[in-house]
């Protein structure tokens, strides 16, 4: 069902919107998470370390996919909040050839480079062939990965979040009860883990494309909405490409710091790893109501409604803070007792290096979560380079921390790197909304090329 966010109040269809893709997003991150438990559990910590070091890398070439997909659906947005349905599947297919031509490329390169890129991390030795098999795997699958992100992107274009909803969560059920039958049953190591996320990941691609084919008329592709076409191939790209390096370059720097953490060897990383699938549940909300806030604005760009997207600007930002709040309540308090999902109680060193690690960032999560809604909401009004240069700002900062830190041999300094990129990556995208706000809703009708919206 298509959710039309052109008219109504924007809480409540921000709301509407946000839960299932929040429980969503719950549900893909209980991927890693169910990895992580199940190796922590039944391989060992060393097992947790490695999957936790593979984690920022993951989180690169994923993130790279998703804000690629994600740059897609902003077209798709505009088009079916302006009502051009023929536009709107032009762009789709288009997207659907694009995606799949770079993920094989992609695929290639990193298998290629792996073991090179692991060694550049600094993964110690030992726990260096566990994390060369998981990542060898997550690779040979990132069509699977990349068929999701895009398929369901294309949903939450029309407006409709709960569908890939119900398909994570079948695909979730699976992906645990493979990594149980992988790793207990056949005593795989932790490429049983990476099967069982890939083979989930394709299951659940395979749901969308079905359902997509069955009830959505307007997404039904033909061999003519597939001929080329080099405008909307440029369009495409001026919004994918910059979301796509604006992920991948957060992803650049979280390889940097994991490659530092790494040179502590095996207990602050799995610690690190620990702490970062916790915060991983907290980004998710803000992630969620990002991706809302994007959809929105960019339905009601395509409606030419500047004024209802300043109203539901504002509505997410205070359910940014308000969950901000929350979240720092949750890691300061209940920390130590949810940590004890990933590693036995008895591993108390192991939970004091993940509790610094929240002790060190918690306080920053209000600019984490302003830096979700703003890249988005910016995206949604058809510019992709401002978030990219945010991008680039919080990397240059998160490696400013760690080239100043990495000499003192504090772990805890190391995670300081975190909340300083957070805060300079909000310091470009903040004022850039607020200029671009103030613009007068007349401005909008010089922009438009077809109803579709693009910054000059």
């Amino acid at each position: 069902m298509t959710n039309d966010m052109t008219t109504g109040r924007p809480l409540p269809l921000l709301v509407k919107f946000a839960v299932p893709l929040t429980l969503g997003n719950i549900l893909q991150q209980l991927y890693n998470v169910a990895d992580s438990v199940i190796a922590g559990q039944f391989i060992g910590v060393d097992a947790l370390a490695a999957i936790g070091s593979a984690g920022p890398l993951m989180f690169m070439v994923t993130g790279w996919l998703n804000g690629l997909t994600s740059g897609f659906a902003v077209l798709l947005s505009q088009s079916f909040g302006a009502g051009k349905k023929e536009e709107l599947r032009r762009y789709a297919a288009l997207s659907v050839t694009i995606s799949f031509v770079v993920t094989v490329a992609l695929t290639a390169i990193l298998l290629a480079a792996n073991r090179t890129i692991l060694g550049w991390m600094n993964v110690p030795q030992e726990l260096m062939g566990q994390t060369w098999r998981y990542t060898e795997v997550i690779y040979g699958g990132l069509l699977a990965t990349c068929a999701y992100n895009a398929l369901s992107a294309a949903l939450r274009a029309l407006g409709d979040g709960k569908t890939p909803l119900y398909f994570l969560l079948l695909a979730s059920v699976l992906n645990v009860a493979l990594d149980i039958i992988f790793i207990v049953s056949f005593g795989m190591d932790v490429e049983g883990c990476a099967w069982a996320t890939v083979i989930a990941q394709g299951f659940s691609a395979v749901c969308c494309l079905f359902y997509i084919g069955k009830k959505y008329e307007i997404l039904r592709l033909s061999r003519a909405d597939f001929r080329y076409s080099g405008k909307r191939v440029g369009e495409l790209l001026a919004l994918g490409v910059p979301m796509g390096l604006q992920f991948s370059i957060t992803g650049i720097g979280t390889v940097i710091l994991q490659g530092v953490v790494n040179t502590f060897g095996a207990v602050c990383m799995a610690g690190y790893s620990a702490a970062n699938k916790l915060q991983n549940i907290i980004w998710i909300i803000y992630f969620s109501l990002a991706t809302a806030a994007g959809t929105f604005v960019g339905q009601n760009m395509g409606a030419k409604r500047m004024d209802r997207i300043r109203q539901g600007v504002r509505t997410a930002q205070w359910m940014i803070l308000v969950w901000s709040v929350a979240a720092i309540a949750m890691v300061y308090l209940a920390g130590p007792f949810m940590l004890r999902l990933f590693v036995d109680a008895s591993e108390t060193a192991v939970i004091d290096a993940a509790q610094t690690f929240f002790r060190v960032s918690g306080w920053a999560y209000p600019f984490l979560g302003s830096l979700c809604l703003y890249r988005n909401v910016i995206s949604g009004m058809g510019n992709g380079w401002i978030p990219m240069l945010a991008g680039v700002a919080e990397l240059l900062a998160r490696c400013l921390v760690v080239g100043i830190v990495s000499g003192w041999g504090s772990y805890a300094a190391v995670c300081f790197a975190d909340p300083v990129a957070w805060v300079a990556s909000v310091i470009p995208l903040v004022p850039y909304y607020l200029w671009r706000s103030r613009k007068s809703a007349d401005a909008l009708p010089r922009q438009a090329e077809n109803g579709i919206f693009f910054e000059k």
